[in-house]
């Protein structure tokens, strides 16, 4: 799994993400990330969306939060992840 380091813009602190899968849906980025190694056999997984613009420089990651499009998402990852379980809670 890739290793990517977020900058948190309200606080500004970094936080690192290991990055399980990506896709594109409705004309956006969309990446599946845990804080767990791939050792870990069960861990919190994050929906996060990138609201940047093409003219951008960095890209801008962001929770998803709305329900309706963190479920579409979900389902997306869960056929891209044949042997991954996704729960929601």
């Amino acid at each position: 799994m890739e290793k990517i380091v977020f900058q948190i813009p309200e606080t500004g602190e970094e936080t690192k993400f290991y990055v399980i899968e990506e896709t594109r849906f409705h004309g956006k980025n969309y990446l599946l990330v845990t804080e767990a190694s791939e050792e870990e056999e069960e861990a919190e997984a994050y929906i996060l969306k990138d609201l940047s613009e093409e003219s951008d420089t960095e890209a801008d990651y962001r929770m998803v939060e709305d329900e309706i499009e963190r479920k579409a998402v979900t389902a997306i990852f869960s056929e891209l992840l044949e042997d991954v379980e996704i729960e929601e809670e």
